[in-house]
């Protein structure tokens, strides 16, 4: 199959929209699909993609942790967290194009981006220590409670999307919303990667930082409300004894 083959039959097989930012539906989506079609011609498994997408993750945040704050250090990272979050999009896709997806697969994805995730905000927080004059120590707590936000929302998100019943085969998607599209980029990793754009400027990084923060907490309130009152619907009565 050549790569523009590749390419079209991973349009055809792309997950619903439904709950994706527009960021990842028309950026980190189709660059995953481009990833995933010469990940194919390469002859690459979807679990080296997603090891690909780790490394590229794990320099930034390694290097994020290690050198002084400066805007070429800033869009280094920012460009390799962003490539690393198109691979981790390719992952997905080129299993559906193999039909190689299970459950280990799916295993290693989820541990590399839990592991990306908290290791994001414990580099931010060297950097806070190491590199910054904070005005007080008091902003070496932010990246902690970012990193709890993070963690929660990722695993509410997984173990609620895990504990409800998925809908027959053959039934259409629902429409994706656009309005909701938008409202979610604030939430979107790709759209936080940016923040780091910001390292050569100590004030503009760490207030861009707390706006982040800020909305992504108010994210986990809605959607925790959100889905406990989803799965809480789903309960039924217990039988009856005859």
């Amino acid at each position: 199959m050549r790569f523009g083959e590749a390419l079209a039959r991973l349009r055809e097989a792309q997950k619903a929209a439904k709950g994706v930012s527009l960021y990842s539906r028309y950026l980190n989506r189709p660059a995953g699909r481009v990833l995933a079609a010469a990940a194919y011609r390469a002859h690459l498994t979807p679990n080296q993609v997603t090891l690909v997408s780790a490394a590229f993750s794990g320099g930034a945040i390694a290097a994020l942790a290690v050198a002084a704050p400066s805007w070429p250090l800033g869009l280094a990272v920012w460009a390799a967290l962003a490539v690393g979050f198109a691979f981790d999009a390719a992952d997905g896709q080129l299993a559906r194009l193999l039909r190689r997806g299970g459950p280990a697969g799916e295993w290693l994805d989820h541990v590399v981006d839990c592991a990306k995730m908290t290791a994001l905000h414990a580099a931010v927080l060297i950097t806070f220590y190491r590199h910054f004059a904070l005005p007080g120590d008091r902003w070496l707590l932010l990246p902690l409670g970012f990193q709890l936000v993070a963690v929660l929302i990722f695993f509410g998100g997984l173990l609620t999307d895990k504990l409800t019943p998925k809908p027959p085969p053959g039934q259409p998607a629902p429409a994706p919303s656009r309005l909701r599209a938008v409202a979610l980029l604030p939430a979107d990793y790709g759209v936080l990667c940016a923040v780091f754009l910001l390292l050569g400027s100590e004030r503009a990084f760490r207030y861009a930082y707390v706006v982040f923060f800020v909305v992504h907490a108010l994210f986990l309130a809605g959607f925790l409300t959100r889905w406990f009152r989803a799965l809480t619907a789903l309960q039924t009565e217990p039988p009856t004894a005859s």
